[in-house]
């Protein structure tokens, strides 16, 4: 492979939240019912020549994760669904960003498309690892770098966030 393909394709809606540390986009290779298994490659292998070591995903059911292990990128299923256990889910998510990224990981968090979910997660990350010490902070800081407002579903995500003892 020559040119620029040679380095992959970004993915879609891809946005630093911490330059050098932590993004966002959406699935790599698409969303579920545009998903092709030939852009994912391209654009997980982009990833990769970014530096990205370990790929997050809140999507309701883990899907290709022998894609991300191919080009050695870890790779961490947190099924988030609203619900008694979303606290539980959210709490496992948080420590796994926060102690990636501690230990100089690069980490892309992901669902099927760059959605309120995402957008809720994101905020509420925010709050739990101190970084913003309140919840409409973490909500305005997220729809500036975004450039989007998060719905009802990202805020109810917000407002059910676990301690953050283990943030600390």
């Amino acid at each position: 492979m020559k040119g620029k393909w040679a380095v992959g394709i970004e993915p879609r809606q891809f946005a630093w939240v911490f330059r050098g540390s932590l993004a966002v986009s959406e699935r790599p290779g698409g969303a579920t019912a545009a998903h092709r298994r030939v852009r994912r490659d391209e654009e997980v292998l982009w990833l990769r020549h970014q530096g990205f070591t370990r790929v997050v995903s809140i999507m309701p059911l883990p899907q290709g994760p022998a894609g991300y292990a191919d080009q050695g990128l870890s790779v961490a299923s947190y099924a988030l669904r609203p619900g008694p256990t979303q606290r539980q889910v959210l709490g496992a998510c948080f420590r796994d960003i926060a102690t990636a990224t501690a230990a100089g990981e690069v980490v892309l968090l992901h669902d099927d498309e760059v959605s309120d979910r995402v957008l809720g997660v994101l905020a509420g990350y925010l709050v739990w690892s101190g970084r913003v010490t309140s919840r409409p902070s973490a909500l305005a800081a997220v729809e500036r770098l975004l450039r989007r407002s998060i719905g009802p579903e990202g805020r109810a995500i917000v407002l059910d966030l676990p301690s953050a003892e283990a943030a600390s």
